[in-house]
């Protein structure tokens, strides 16, 4: 039996042997962690429509087994490719986590995906080609060491690729949260005359209506301040110098019941804490305003002045005299701070039958009632009077003023021409060049001004030239040289302003 005992032991002990020596190697073996060591940040910010691409770099100790790929997007799976590509559809802030699996164990990394507006500040430029088909281009502020450039595309198209905007667009302010365009209609297609309400960060269309009870409203220029009141009703003028009452609120153009006359092609708006909308009364011979919805009141050495008043006639400031020229002074912040946040105006006015013409520098609140002495005061801030012969000035001459260099600049065809508003009005006709852009037969049709005065924009096109025959070139304000050029980046430019949020 002892040696039967023997026998069966012997017989089993390579079997025992090698299992024993199995289990140790498996549970002696080092593990292969994973190392999630770059390719990824901890933040990302892309623009919207953006593609972002990630492409980690995974390591493995000891030896290399198959790996498993999760991202996750606020918790959820989004992809198991290797690569991360997500396109910024919506704007917001997104949290991420990348997880990396082998069958030892997995590694995490958390991330998070910032979904910006291309669109939160710079140029924002109206154009359209001979067909009326209108376009929007837009130029971000440039990050610190960046280049500015004009976003590739029409941004009307780019934001709403299902919709065909109306032709003949004219205008846009910024107002509320949002671009509110004009377009007549007409071109091409027949369309209808349209206002549109864009989402000023992301250029989609948010809210849009046609006016076809109206044959003869054909926008040219849209007097809306940019806040706007429930229940307050703005100008829109018209080709025909007539006005109908715009509700910003309701989005609804009705007949108006405040200005009744016809008015010049010209509107200036002024917004702070309140605001004052002034346009000139062609039949009238007068400065129309309307402050904080209430008026018209006349520019007069009275207070208040109506046209109903009994003296009119005698106290309107601007009888017997058509306009010129009507156009804002840009200031600084500075410089609104220390005017007390009066808003200056430059306004140009020829004597009926007469070659003089007065050029005032005025303030917005050009009446007012001193009440120490228990009067009506009149201020202006600057009068030259003279003899203008020929003068190269309409009331539609694209131009920009500005309070840092007191300099008027006004288009010339492809030439830029300066004046100093504050000197004799008579020097205007022949206002030195400062620079011409493109070619002899380009058009200036547009400026804009950079916050600090420094940088101008001009904007112009070449007649005849096909496709994006647009450009704008920035210059220095005060020296007149080109700073930046940027070509063929839209079609006929009509309207330019500098958009933030």
């Amino acid at each position: 039996m002892r040696i039967l005992r023997l026998c069966l032991i012997s017989a089993f002990l390579p079997l025992m042997v090698a299992c024993f020596s199995d289990e140790t190697t498996e549970a002696t073996r080092p593990l292969s962690h994973i190392m999630i060591e770059s390719g990824i940040d901890s933040i990302y910010n892309i623009d919207k429509n953006e593609t972002l691409v990630i492409e980690p770099v995974v390591t493995q100790t000891n030896k290399q087994k198959p790996l498993t790929y999760t991202w996750e997007i606020e918790l959820d799976a989004y992809s198991n490719e290797e690569r991360f590509l997500f396109v910024g559809t919506s704007l917001g802030k997104y949290s991420c986590r990348l997880i990396v699996e082998n069958e030892d164990g997995k590694s995490f990394f958390p991330f998070v995906v910032y979904v910006n507006s291309p669109y939160e500040e710079g140029i924002t430029l109206l154009s359209r080609d001979e067909g009326g088909n209108s376009m929007l281009s837009f130029m971000q502020k440039p990050l610190d060491n960046e280049e500015a450039s004009f976003t590739t595309g029409d941004c009307f198209a780019i934001n709403n690729p299902d919709m065909q905007f109306a032709a003949g667009v004219v205008d846009a302010v910024q107002c509320s949260g949002n671009l509110i365009i004009a377009c007549q209609g007409g071109g091409e297609r027949g369309d209808l005359p349209t206002i549109y309400y864009l989402n000023e960060k992301t250029l989609v269309v948010e809210n849009m209506f046609t006016v076809p009870e109206y044959d003869d409203f054909k926008p040219t220029l849209l007097g809306i301040p940019d806040m706007a009141y429930s229940g307050t009703s703005y100008p829109i003028i018209c080709e025909n110098g007539k006005v109908y009452d715009f509700s910003t609120t309701e989005s609804a153009i009705a007949k108006p019941r405040k200005l009744q006359s016809t008015y010049a092609q010209n509107c200036i708006v002024s917004s702070g804490s309140s605001y004052d909308i002034l346009l000139w009364d062609n039949h009238n011979n007068a400065i129309a305003q309307i402050y904080n919805g209430y008026g018209p009141y006349y520019c007069s050495t009275e207070y208040h002045l109506m046209l109903t008043d009994s003296l009119f006639k005698s106290k309107n400031y601007f009888n017997n005299r058509n306009l010129v020229a009507m156009t804002k002074i840009r200031m600084t912040q500075a410089q609104k701070a220390a005017s007390g946040d009066r808003q200056e105006f430059l306004v140009m006015t020829n004597i009926a039958n007469t070659p003089i013409t007065r050029s005032e520098v005025m303030y917005t609140d050009f009446w007012g009632y001193d009440f120490t002495e228990m009067k009506h005061t009149f201020t202006t801030a600057n009068t030259t009077q003279g003899a203008l012969v020929n003068s190269p000035f309409k009331v539609n001459t694209p131009n920009v003023a500005n309070k840092t260099f007191y300099s008027l600049l006004f288009a010339d065809g492809n030439k830029v021409r300066r004046w100093n508003y504050n000197s004799n009005i008579a020097s205007l006709a022949n206002a030195p060049v400062l620079l011409s852009v493109g070619s002899d037969n380009a058009v200036i049709t547009e400026f804009e001004i950079s916050a600090d005065h420094l940088k101008t924009y001009v904007a112009f096109y070449e007649p005849g030239q096909e496709g994006l025959n647009g450009s704008v070139w920035v210059f220095d304000t005060d020296k007149g040289t080109v700073l930046e050029r940027y070509d063929n980046v839209c079609y006929q430019p009509v309207k330019m302003f500098y958009k933030k949020r």
